[in-house]
C-alpha cells in the first residue's frame, strides 16, 4: 500500500491534528445509535502485540493493521515472531504466534521494547507475554477461550483474570469468540469457520481504539477471499462488528490517536526487509541490462524471495526452484557463465551446502549473489528466529584462500540498497558477494520511500567482444589494471573460446596450472582484488566531537543501538555511533576511526564475530555485548551498557 506525503499539501484535521490521506480515519462502520463521540487521546507513539495461537490470524492481524497504519503516515517498525512448525499445538507456549507494531508521529527505529498493549487470544498468549508488559499496560483478552483446561494447559492453577494477578494493568475482558459468532449467527457458516473470524473482530477494535482507516482492511479481504464470497462477506461483518463493539461498549471509554508522520516529501509504502531486498534484485537487472536468475531451494526465512521474484517474468527474472541447496546455486553459477545476474538465497544451513560453489566462483570469478537470510543456528537451530552469526561462515567459509565481499543491511527498506550494493560490486570485480539479512530485517517492515529509477547507480557491464592478447588470443584472466576484474565472455562469442574448472588457472591464460609460483600469485591477487574493493568511508555519528564510547555495530543491530544511543544522549551521556554496511573489505577510514575512541563497544545477535575481526584486524580492544536470544536487543538494555562504559571512564578518569 503506498502512500503520497507532502507536508506542504496536508491539511489541518479536527483537533488539529496534520493528516496526509483524503480520507479521516475515523471513517468507519456505524451503528447508528447517535451517542456522543467519546473522548479522545492523543499519543505520539504506541506499541501494540497482537498475540494467539499459531492458527489464530495473528501475523494477518498485524499485517493489515500496519498496512492500515503505512497508509495513515505514520512511522512504524515490526516485529512478526511465530513457531517454526507449521501447526503448532494449539493452547501451548511453544505454539504462541505474536505480532508487534511500534507506530509513532516522529521518526522511530525498532518495534518497541515493551507493548502498550497486548491482545491475547489464549491463556498461552497471556503468559507467555505477560512478562513483557510494563505496569499500566492494556491487556484485552479473549474470555471464551479461558476455561479449565486451556488454562491447566499452561499452568494456570487459578483464572489470571479473576485472582488479582493482574491488578497493574487495564485489563479488557472481552468475549471476542461469543461475538464474533453473534455477529454472523445469519451468515450461514458452520460455528469453526465462523470462530475463525474472531481475529477480524479484533482488528476492527483496535482500528477503532486507534483510529486506523478501514476501507483498504474490507477491500484486502474482498481480494484475499474473492473465491469465496461468503467468507469475504463474514470476514468484513466479523470486522465491522468489532469496530462497532469498541464505539458503543462501556468498557473502552477513550479512544487514541497518533497523528501522521512529518516524514520528507515523497510516495511511500510499508516493506519488509525481503520485499525490499526482491525489488532491490528486479531493479539490479534493470539497471545492470542483464536478466536475472534466481537458482534456490526453500528455506525459512529466505523462502519469501523466491516466491517475490517468480511473480516477476515481465522484468526478465526467471527463477528456479531446485532439488537442493547444491543444484541451486549450481544453476546460478551457470546462468553468471552464461551472461546473467546470478542470485541463489538461503539460510545459515543452507550456506554450508553451497560453500564449495562458492568457492568455485572464486576461481571463477565470476558475479555471483549470496544471499543468506540468518536464522538462529547451529544445524536446523531456531528457524523463525533471527541471529547474526553466519559472519564468520560467510568470511571464511570455505577451503583454501577465497576471499568473498560482505554486504549487510541495516533496516528492513535499506535491504533495497544492499542488494543494489551488492550487485554493483559483484559485477564490477567479478566476483561472488554475501549479502548478510537476518530473519529480524527478513520478516520486519517499515515505510520506504520509494525511489526516482533514473537516481539508481548505472550497473551496465561490457562484455569481451573480442581477443584481447597481444599474438590475437583471449586471455580470460587477463586483468582490469584498476579493479583486477576479468573479462566476462558469454559462452558462444566467436574467438573467445576459454577453459573454465575449478583447477587452479595460470595468470592470463587460464591454463591449469600447478606451478607453485602461479598459485602463489594467483591467490594473492584474488586478495588484492577484495581488498581494492571501492566502498565508503564509514560515518560517524559524535555531535560533540567529545565522545569517548563508540558503538559499532552492523546489520540489523541498527535499530536498537541508535534508539539505545538516543536515550542516552537524551540523559546527558556522550556516546559516539558508527555502522557497517560493508564487513569485507572493511572501509578504509575504520582503524582510524576505532583508534579514536578509549572504548569502543560491539552490540551482536553472536558470540563476539565482528569484535573478533575487529580485535585482529586493527589491534583494538573492540569489547563485545552480545545475546542469541532469537530475539532483537532491546534499546533499554543497550542503553544501559552504554551508560556503565561512559561512568566506567569518567570514574577512572576522576582516580
Amino acid at each position: 500500500m503506498t502512500s503520497q506525503v507532502d507536508q506542504s499539501e496536508a491539511v489541518d484535521g479536527p483537533g488539529g491534528e496534520r493528516r496526509t490521506g483524503p480520507a479521516s480515519p475515523r471513517s468507519g462502520p456505524q451503528d447508528g445509535s447517535g451517542r456522543a463521540p467519546k473522548p479522545i487521546r492523543r499519543l505520539d507513539r504506541v506499541i501494540i502485540r497482537f498475540a494467539g495461537d499459531s492458527g489464530d490470524g495473528m501475523q494477518l492481524t498485524g499485517d493489515r493493521f500496519t498496512s492500515e497504519t503505512a497508509a495513515f503516515g505514520n512511522d512504524l517498525s515490526t516485529l512478526p515472531n511465530f513457531p517454526a512448525e507449521i501447526r503448532a499445538p494449539a493452547g501451548t507456549l511453544p505454539g504462541v504466534s505474536s505480532f508487534q507494531l511500534h507506530f509513532a508521529d516522529h521518526d522511530i527505529l525498532t518495534p518497541g521494547d515493551a507493548p502498550d498493549v497486548l491482545v491475547a487470544m489464549n491463556p498461552a498468549a497471556l503468559k507467555a507475554n505477560l512478562p513483557d508488559l510494563p505496569a499500566g499496560a492494556e491487556i484485552i483478552v479473549n474470555t471464551d477461550e479461558f476455561t479449565k483446561r486451556a488454562l491447566a494447559k499452561v499452568g494456570y492453577d487459578k483464572d489470571p483474570l479473576a485472582d488479582g494477578s493482574l491488578e497493574a494493568f487495564r485489563l479488557h475482558p472481552v468475549p471476542l469468540t461469543t461475538l464474533t459468532l453473534e455477529a454472523l449467527k445469519d451468515s450461514g457458516l458452520a460455528r469453526k469457520d465462523a470462530e475463525r473470524a474472531k481475529n477480524m473482530f479484533a482488528l476492527g477494535l483496535l482500528s477503532w481504539m486507534y483510529h486506523r482507516p478501514t476501507h483498504g482492511t474490507e477491500l484486502f479481504l474482498r481480494q484475499k477471499f474473492a473465491k469465496k464470497p461468503q467468507i469475504a462477506e463474514a470476514n468484513v461483518a466479523a470486522f465491522r462488528a468489532g469496530w462497532n463493539f469498541g464505539e458503543t461498549t462501556e468498557d473502552f471509554a477513550v479512544s487514541y490517536e497518533v497523528p501522521p508522520a512529518k516524514l520528507p516529501a515523497g510516495t511511500y509504502r510499508n516493506i519488509s526487509g525481503n520485499l525490499a531486498l526482491s525489488y532491490g534484485l528486479v531493479a539490479a537487472g534493470e539497471r545492470s541490462g542483464l536478466p536475472v536468475f534466481l537458482g534456490s531451494y526453500p528455506i525459512t526465512p529466505a523462502s519469501d524471495i523466491l516466491h517475490e521474484l517468480s511473480k516477476h517474468k515481465n522484468f526478465g527474472v526467471r527463477t528456479l526452484q531446485a532439488e537442493d541447496e547444491i543444484a541451486g546455486i549450481g544453476a546460478a553459477l551457470g546462468a553468471a557463465f552464461g551472461g546473467a545476474l546470478g542470485v541463489t538465497t538461503t539460510s545459515g544451513p543452507g550456506v554450508a551446502l553451497k560453500s564449495e560453489t562458492i568457492g568455485l566462483a572464486v576461481s571463477l570469478e565470476l558475479p555471483l549473489l549470496v544471499v543468506d537470510i540468518q536464522r538462529g543456528g547451529p544445524s536446523t537451530g531456531l528457524p523463525t528466529k533471527t541471529e547474526q552469526a553466519d559472519l564468520l561462515q560467510a568470511m571464511f567459509g570455505r577451503n583454501g584462500e577465497a576471499p568473498v565481499p560482505i554486504v549487510a543491511p541495516a533496516t528492513p527498506a535499506e535491504c533495497f540498497d544492499a542488494a543494489l550494493d551488492a550487485a554493483r560490486i559483484a559485477l564490477t570485480y567479478r566476483t561472488p558477494v554475501f549479502l548478510l539479512s537476518d530473519g529480524y530485517l527478513a520478516n520486519g517492515s517499515e515505510p520506504w520511500k520509494i525511489p526516482d529509477v533514473g537516481e539508481l547507480p548505472d550497473l551496465r557491464v561490457e562484455f569481451a567482444t573480442e581477443p584481447n592478447g597481444a599474438d590475437g588470443t583471449f586471455r580470460p584472466y587477463q586483468r582490469d589494471p584498476h579493479t583486477l576484474a576479468r573479462p566476462w565472455a558469454v559462452p558462444g562469442t566467436p574467438g573467445l573460446e576459454h577453459r573454465i574448472g575449478g583447477i587452479e588457472k595460470q595468470d592470463g591464460t587460464g591454463n591449469i596450472s600447478y606451478d607453485p609460483a602461479n598459485h602463489d600469485f594467483m591467490v594473492r591477487t584474488r586478495q588484492a582484488k577484495i581488498d581494492g574493493i571501492e566502498v565508503p568511508d564509514v560515518e560517524v555519528d559524535d555531535p560533540s566531537g567529545e565522545a569517548r564510547v563508540l558503538v559499532l555495530g552492523w546489520g540489523s543491530t541498527y535499530g536498537p543501538i541508535t534508539a539505545a544511543v538516543r536515550r542516552v544522549r537524551a540523559d546527558g551521556g556522550q556516546v559516539a555511533q558508527a555502522h557497517l554496511r560493508h564487513l569485507n573489505p572493511f572501509p578504509a577510514n575504520l582503524g582510524t576511526v576505532l583508534r579514536r575512541y578509549e572504548r569502543v563497544i560491539v552490540p551482536e545477535m553472536n558470540l563476539g564475530q565482528l569484535a573478533l575481526l575487529l580485535r585482529a584486524k586493527y589491534l583494538v580492544d573492540a569489547q563485545s555485548y552480545n545475546q542469541v536470544r532469537g530475539l532483537p536487543f532491546k534499546a533499554a538494555q543497550l542503553a544501559d551498557v552504554l551508560h556503565a562504559a561512559i561512568g566506567t571512564l569518567d570514574a577512572e578518569a576522576t582516580r
